[in-house]
């Protein structure tokens, strides 16, 4: 059946292109290439800035395989005195990208070079769009060969359209446009609006020419990124951006239209705020009847407002409090700051201040901050009355100081505002404690004073570091001293708030132990090293823990003592992280830590598409924050109060000292807010995000969409998109190529290795140190964001899980079978052609075999660069299909979801347990299958079959005479022949080596 589907591109104008006429000037045309069709463009010449606005109509054979196909447009330079063309640069859209005609807007792309050696300048400006208009003729075709066009347009082989008006390229789009697969056109879920609200100052204190013309221009559609052969739904795909940030405009990772008046916050889009800093008042007038005064300030535009905390009894109260309106919600050109007197039923009117926001000043950083002034009160009438108060008043950006303290406008909740709640919406920078491994070697203990005199203690030491306990073997101490010689190890955070315990306790009966004595060291006394140098033991007087008379003490000169080896290791990296996630790799140690490589810039612009998480007045919302985590530093942003479409754009920077690193930004929904926040309710998880440093091309801009994908008991799910700017610039190109060469890991993790269950246990206790000290802030990051944030249940068992390595793992030797399938079919002579030439390179390689490792070397690089071409432009992401998380059994997710230990009935943990023993028992099959094998290698020549034993001796006496008197290359290349010999050659059943070696005896005979 024929379809009516065509693919249609408007060339509308090229802009900066490179000179090749050799006079400064360039004679530009352009060619289309889609799907075998070609079409070309008019001459445009002696113009570097040429203008075309013609339109060309490719058909489109199979609309289902159009993701397949790609868009190439080619723009030359054509030289009439040579009849010749020079290259000026391509363009290649992918068939992703292409979008109904409703949904079209005018893209300029950067020109890209066609090889190493090519220059290109400049941009080419497109409008691609799919339509199924049947009254579109398509274009006719380019003939291949073909004389080259002139400016006349009638010569042209194409059908063009007429030039496209003005009014048409500055059209106006109001809504966000998302890229669409065909042939779904109906997805605009998550468009938002990018309305300009008209304010008094919105214009004319602030915005440059050139930002009022950027702000005019059309929105930028965002680009489905596919994910090779993993590819997943287009809703939960990547999708890159092209935004207007406030260093430009970001176009494929560069920025182009840069802003010379752009500040250090050019990875967000600029926001503009109304900033209010109230800081104190003087001579209030007396309201009450005993001539008092509870004073509170209320800072008010349009319906937004405001209340500083109000005091007792004060007449010159300091609040030094600043708050910040956003300029895209005031609705107002009159600024408001009222003092009233707080009262229990109503609260009275003292006196006003009130600007025009047209008068209001612009600061823009590094100005020194505004020095407030005083102002004189009013009263309603607008008169002079007694007091003043000083306040400074100022428009700024998301750059300014004041923005982390500020009370913002659209965080204001309309359920409480409140000086502790506003604390816990902040935006704030965290810094992690530094933490260290505290070693404890427990070596003997002597002169032990048994509790009962009639028999002899049995002894163990217990160690204790806050919550952490520790206990050595329990030995018996026949001649009252007791040997262990083990080591004990533990976390600790710097400043160290706990002491070291160390108690030797007395093994009385099973459930009850007596104390004998125990010592406390201060964890600042211990010595510390960052190397494995041998730390000397000391002996510690072991101290009764109950009350004894002081005379008493004087008269026993002698006491019970401990010898300890104790120190704090600084050479580890304490690991308070997932493993395979680790945003940091340094030592503790800091004289081991070596300068920074680069520097890591993130800006969280917006969120889009969120779903709801709480009902506010019958209505679904949500009230967001994000959380950004790398090495010790952790960020978190100012929360949203009820928006599904949330704008944060704001930015922050990190040192990288390794760029085998990960950043993880999550997004949580604050539930300390409203009526249900009291402070023990959970922050719920809304989605987060991976980037690995060392997949990012240094100095480009990243700018995507990242779908936030959640894990459910019901299945996975989508609850938003974030949009995020990461841009990683490198400061020492030869340090980050030596880091390639280095350990992971410091030093001392492969000089003194920890065993698995020794990381597992430390890394429990970091990230409750590292919960307990972020959640002591203010605001507080709360556990759940912490242990959310660091993948702390990564390493529970999950089916899902389970068939997601495995199938890793196939994956991984898909290209062994892959070969082993090829040199089957070689073998089998499936195509004699190449059969032919492979028996040629072999008798090649054979006869000369120095040329067997530079041939492999070569073909690896061969196969390098020409992967190079298809390198992915985009960082990774969550994948759906890899984690087996689209068709996963319910089953198996509510058992992911189980608590450790089980919270489930003993009848489903009896079905799962049934279920795990059978998948075990095909694991177990494979084992000893593998394991038999190995053993059969070994029956080769330990006599346990003695008629194969001496055959195979036997042979092998006789391969060494014939090996000895025949040449290397001779042998091998019979061998090879031999292997790949014609199929007619060949017997279906096995050959003897095969038969020799699966009758060798295995010791399945001696298992149980």
């Amino acid at each position: 059946m024929m379809n009516n589907f065509k693919l249609g591109v408007d060339v509308v104008s090229a802009h900066n292109l490179l000179p090749k006429d050799g006079q400064g000037s360039s004679n530009a045309f352009v060619e289309l290439y889609f799907d075998g069709q070609k079409y070309r463009t008019t001459i445009k010449e002696r113009d570097l800035n040429p203008v075309w606005n013609e339109s060309f109509y490719f058909n489109i054979s199979d609309p289902s395989n159009l993701h397949y196909l790609s868009l190439e447009a080619f723009v030359h330079s054509h030289s009439r005195a040579t009849n010749s063309t020079s290259f000026l640069g391509k363009v290649s859209l992918t068939g992703t990208s292409f979008v109904p005609y409703s949904d079209a807007v005018v893209l300029h792309y950067p020109l890209e070079k066609r090889g190493i050696f090519s220059r290109v300048r400049g941009e080419i400006g497109l409008k691609v769009y799919i339509t199924d208009d049947p009254t579109i003729k398509s274009s006719v075709p380019t003939p291949v060969v073909e004389s080259i066009p002139t400016n006349n347009p009638s010569s042209t082989h194409a059908e063009v359209r007429a030039p496209m008006t003005n009014s048409l390229l500055n059209e106006k789009v109001e809504s966000r446009h998302t890229f669409h697969h065909l042939p779904n056109t109906n997805h605009h879920q998550h468009q938002h609006q990018h309305q300009q609200h008209s304010t008094g100052f919105a214009d004319a204190h602030y915005v440059t020419k050139y930002e009022a013309d950027e702000m005019k221009s059309e929105p930028q559609p965002m680009k489905l990124v596919r994910t090779g052969t993993s590819v997943q739904p287009v809703d939960f795909a990547l999708k890159e951006t092209s935004p207007y940030l406030g260093g430009g405009r970001v176009v494929g990772g560069r920025v182009i239209h840069k802003d010379k008046t752009a500040s250090t916050y050019d990875l967000v889009e600029r926001m503009y705020f109304l900033y209010v800093r109230v800081v104190k008042a003087r001579e209030l007038p007396a309201m009450d009847v005993t001539g008092s005064l509870d004073p509170f300030v209320e800072v008010r535009i349009g319906n937004y407002k405001g209340i500083t905390k109000h005091f007792d009894k004060n007449q010159s109260p300091e609040w030094n409090q600043v708050f910040a309106f956003s300029k895209d919600r005031m609705q107002a050109s009159i600024l408001d700051v009222v003092i009233k007197d707080k009262d229990l039923i109503k609260d009275d009117f003292v006196g006003i201040v009130r600007f025009d926001i047209n008068e209001i000043p612009l600061r823009v950083p590094p100005d020194s901050p505004l020095a407030p002034e005083w102002y004189r009160l009013e009263d309603k009438k607008g008169e002079k009355i007694k007091g003043e108060l000083m306040l400074a008043v100022w428009i700024g950006t998301q750059a300014d100081e004041a923005f982390s303290d500020a009370w913002h406008s659209d965080a204001a909740t309309p359920v409480d505002s409140t000086h502790a709640i506003s604390a816990v919406m902040r935006s704030k920078v965290y810094h992690a404690p530094r933490l260290w491994y505290v070693r404890v070697n427990i070596v003997e203990a002597q002169d032990l004073v048994p509790t009962e005199k009639n028999r002899f203690p049995d002894v163990y030491a217990k160690v204790q570091i806050g919550n952490q306990v520790l206990k050595t073997k329990t030995v018996p101490a026949r001649t009252l001293s007791a040997l262990w010689n083990e080591d004990l190890l533990f976390v600790a955070a710097e400043p160290f708030e706990d002491h070291l315990i160390i108690s030797v306790e007395d093994r009385v009966s099973p459930g009850k132990d007596e104390i004998i004595g125990r010592v406390i060291i201060p964890l600042n006394a211990v010595e510390r090293r960052a190397d494995d140098r041998i730390i000397h033991s000391r002996w510690f007087n072991l101290e009764k823990p109950v009350a004894i008379d002081v005379d008493q003490l004087k008269k026993e000169k002698f006491s019970s003592r401990i010898q300890l080896r104790l120190c704090l290791d600084g050479g580890y990296h304490v690991l308070d992280e997932s493993t395979h996630y680790s945003s940091d790799l340094r030592p503790t140690a800091k004289q081991l830590w070596k300068p920074p490589i680069g520097v890591l810039e993130l800006g969280v612009l917006n969120a889009v598409g969120l779903h709801p998480m709480k009902t506010r007045e019958s209505r679904g919302t949500s009230d967001t924050y994000c959380v950004a985590k790398y090495g010790h530093k952790w960020v978190r942003t100012r929360t949203i109060v009820d928006n599904l479409c949330p704008k944060y754009n704001e930015q922050y920077t990190w040192e990288v000292f390794d760029h085998a690193t990960v950043l993880t930004v999550g997004v949580f929904d604050n539930s300390q807010i409203g009526e249900k926040g009291n402070g023990t309710s959970k922050d719920l998880k809304v989605g987060k995000v991976r980037i690995r440093i060392s997949t990012l091309e240094t100095g480009r801009i990243y700018t995507h969409s990242y779908p936030l994908l959640v894990l459910h008991p019901t299945g996975v799910k989508k609850m938003g998109e974030l949009h995020l700017a990461i841009r990683f610039s490198c400061t020492s190109f030869a340090n980050m190529l030596y880091l390639y060469s280095r350990p992971l890991l410091p030093k001392m993790h492969y000089v003194r290795p920890f065993s698995v269950t020794q990381l597992d246990m430390l890394r429990h206790q970091a990230m409750n140190i590292v919960a307990a000290r972020l959640g002591r802030a203010e605001p507080p990051l709360r556990k759940e964001v912490v242990e959310y944030m660091s993948d702390v249940d990564s390493h529970l068992w999950s089916m899902r899980r389970s068939k997601a390595n495995f199938f890793r793992l196939m994956t991984v030797f898909s290209g062994v079978f892959a070969v082993g399938k090829w040199f089957g079919d070689i073998c089998l002579w499936r195509n004699p052609i190449t059969t032919v030439l492979v028996h040629v390179l072999f008798l090649m390689l054979v006869c000369f075999p120095e040329l067997i490792l530079p041939t492999v070397f070569l073909y690896m690089f061969l196969i390098g660069v020409w992967n190079f071409r298809y390198r992915p432009r985009y960082p990774p992401h969550m994948n759906t299909r890899i984690s087996q998380a689209e068709a996963v059994h319910p089953d198996e997710l509510d058992e992911e979801f189980d608590t450790f230990p089980t919270s489930r009935s003993p009848d489903l943990v009896r079905m799962r347990y049934d279920r795990l023993r059978s998948v075990a028992g095909r694991i177990q099959t494979v084992v000893g299958d593998l394991a038999s094998q190995g053993e059969r290698i070994q029956a080769l020549l330990n006599w346990r079959d003695p008629r194969a034993t001496s055959l195979f001796i036997t042979l092998c006496l006789l391969s060494a005479l014939v090996l000895y008197v025949t040449p290397f290359q001779a042998v091998a290349g019979l061998a090879g022949f031999y292997i790949m010999r014609h199929p007619r050659f060949r017997h279906r059943l096995p050959c003897v080596p095969v038969n020799f070696f699966r009758r060798l005896p295995a010791r399945t005979d001696s298992m149980l």
